[in-house]
């Protein structure tokens, strides 16, 4: 039996197709967001069967879920990305107790017990100095590439401190302090720092491990370390990072169907 998890993020969009009988990855993919969320995600569905091959009639369920999960149509049902990241972080880091999960537009931080169920969570979705599309900002600032914030932080000798909490602020800032002369490593190493403070801010003092750290900002180069500083503590990055979220979404269609045939 298969069965698929759609993640129609703010940034990117991600399929995963499920052996549900094995619980095994037979093939996923990811592509960029954009103004059409249906026919996007419909396209990006269509491209994983065909490198799977197999064909949509073979696909008992379909689990929709992000920020244009309810815009997805091909999906049988939707569900949240916060019980979706729980469940496909479980699923790969079974121990795992925390889950931070920073995207394009938000970032969330999941407190979850024992059977990788969140029994309670915090979310930062009102301002996107915390998220990719900052760091995305910022890179444009810095004339770099994405990837290469990492590398430029990791030679920062004294990070800038970036103290504002809104985005558009918090750009003035880094261009106030290009024009003094602070270099690029510097203002990198504190963008990431600041992002980090946010997540550190929402833990609180009680964090449970092991924590793992999840989304796609999860992939960019010197940010699992920034998270560790913040947080005091270890920080591990799960697999795929970018594609929880789907995987997610697939598990609990393969579940559903599951609970559906034992009735």
């Amino acid at each position: 039996m298969l069965c698929a998890g759609i993640d129609a993020g703010s940034r990117a969009i991600k399929v995963v197709l499920l052996n549900a009988d094995e619980r095994q990855v037979i093939a996923s993919g990811c592509a960029d967001q954009g103004v059409h969320h249906d026919s996007l995600a419909m396209r990006l569905f269509e491209e994983v069967l065909e490198r799977a091959g197999c064909r949509r009639e073979g696909v008992s369920r379909i689990v929709a879920t992000g920020y244009a999960r309810n815009a997805v149509n091909v999906a049988d049902t939707t569900v949240t990305e916060i019980t979706c990241h729980a469940c496909g972080v479980h699923h790969l880091v079974p121990d795992a107790m925390t889950v931070v999960e920073i995207g394009g537009q938000d970032s969330k931080l999941l407190r979850l017990n024992r059977d990788g169920v969140v029994f309670d969570f915090a979310m930062n979705d009102r301002c996107a100095a915390g998220t990719g599309r900052f760091l995305e900002m910022v890179a444009a600032r810095l004339e770099v590439e994405l990837q290469a914030l990492g590398m430029l932080a990791a030679k920062s000798q004294k990070p800038a401190a970036i103290s504002s909490m809104c985005a558009v602020f918090a750009e003035t800032e880094i261009i106030g302090l290009l024009a003094s002369g602070v270099s690029r490593e510097d203002i990198a190493a504190g963008v990431q720092a600041s992002i980090a403070a946010r997540v550190a801010s929402m833990a609180g003092r009680n964090l449970n491990p092991p924590v793992v750290f999840t989304g796609g900002v999860a992939m960019i180069p010197g940010m699992t370390k920034a998270l560790e500083a913040a947080l005091g503590q270890p920080v591990s990055v799960a697999p795929s990072p970018q594609m929880t979220g789907a995987l997610g979404a697939a598990l609990i269609a393969s579940r559903q169907m599951a609970q559906k045939g034992s009735r």
